[in-house]
């Protein structure tokens, strides 16, 4: 298929120039992997979806890599997804929203009330909102450090499966931006939201990073479904063999890493010529794996911090950006009010 091209529209920050610049690199650089719809409808039904049941799943601590970790997918009372830190009866749920993001330099942690109640890599959670399209979630935690998996996020997935995507009497409502907006930042990276157009009811993403180990340059496009989220699930974090390493020794004398629940089987390690786990998602003489977590894990997460009760639609493009430059766009989005309702 021929090359898609992207009006870059109006620079809310970071550089014009810059953005220019990097886009350039990005419009030629091959897709390496497309799946998209057949038209751009909803994948999900007209009406909100929320959960039946509760369902438990279990795994180390991403933090505390000697304990276990339980969260439970279950019903809310009111619209949206909701952290509830079981251990804090005293605390207010949490809501998932952009407002209570505490941090995003490593990984995004929720927060609210007290600085106890927080829940740290929330990331591989909230992007089952956007991928399967559940708007209404109540997650219970016992702590702040989630449950992690060989698998990435699919034990997610077949945990909310298990307590019954079901659909509300409630119709959904949907958002998208009122026009081109790009978003910069400082190493040749930017993300583009583009509005839907003539009706569209779904998300569109087109998604390239560029790494000088292994990885290499890989890009993919993709509308979301619940079918691509759950290929995509299987995607883990990657690590350089570097950061495996010093994590593993240095990284003991400081409190990010010390419990540091990764190992060789439940995130990819990869370095300058080869990866040393074995890589999933293989294109061609590429391994995607990388690209699928970056566009489904990680940049959907942040879609989700959109916030409020309604689904996100339109086209969003991403280049080499990461957790800060995601999280800072959409909290310009909100802040600089350019959302609007889709009639």
């Amino acid at each position: 298929m021929d090359l898609p091209s992207y009006r870059i529209g109006k620079t809310v920050f970071g550089s014009s120039a810059s953005i220019e610049a990097a886009y350039e690199r990005f419009r030629v650089q091959p897709i390496d992997e497309t799946r998209l719809a057949e038209d751009r409808s909803s994948p999900f039904p007209a009406k909100r979806q929320t959960l039946l049941g509760d369902a438990p799943v279990a795994g180390i601590g991403t933090f505390k890599g000697s304990e276990k970790q339980t969260l439970t997918f279950a019903p809310p009372n009111k619209p949206g997804w909701w952290i509830r830190r079981m251990d804090l009866p005293e605390q207010l749920d949490t809501a998932v929203d952009v407002a209570n993001l505490w941090t995003s330099a490593q990984n995004l942690v929720l927060r609210s009330g007290s600085e106890h109640n927080y829940l740290r890599m929330v990331e591989h959670i909230i992007a089952l909102k956007v991928g399967l399209g559940v708007d209404d979630v109540l997650l219970k935690v016992n702590s702040g450090d989630p449950p992690l998996f060989e698998q990435s996020s699919l034990p997610l997935i077949k945990a909310m499966e298990h307590a019954k995507i079901v659909e509300t009497d409630e119709d959904a409502t949907y958002v998208t931006v009122k026009e081109p907006v790009a978003f910069g930042g400082g190493r040749g990276d930017f993300l583009l939201f583009l509005p839907a157009e003539n009706g569209e009811r779904n998300l569109r993403i087109d998604c390239g990073i560029s790494w000088n180990t292994v990885i290499g340059n890989q890009r993919i496009l993709f509308d979301v479904t619940p079918e691509t989220f759950r290929y995509a699930a299987l995607a883990r974090t990657n690590a350089t063999r570097r950061q495996y390493i010093l994590a593993k020794t240095i990284g003991k004398l400081f409190a990010a890493t010390r419990n540091w629940g990764y190992n060789d089987r439940n995130i990819l390690i990869h370095g300058k010529r080869k990866f040393y786990t074995e890589p999933r998602f293989p294109v061609g003489d590429k391994f995607l794996e990388p690209v699928w977590h970056r566009a489904t894990l990680d940049l959907m997460a942040a879609i989700a911090l959109i916030g409020g009760s309604s689904r996100f639609v339109g086209t969003v493009v991403s280049y080499r950006a990461g957790h800060t430059l995601d999280c800072d766009a959409i909290r310009a989005l909100r802040r600089n009010d350019l959302l609007t309702s889709v009639a």
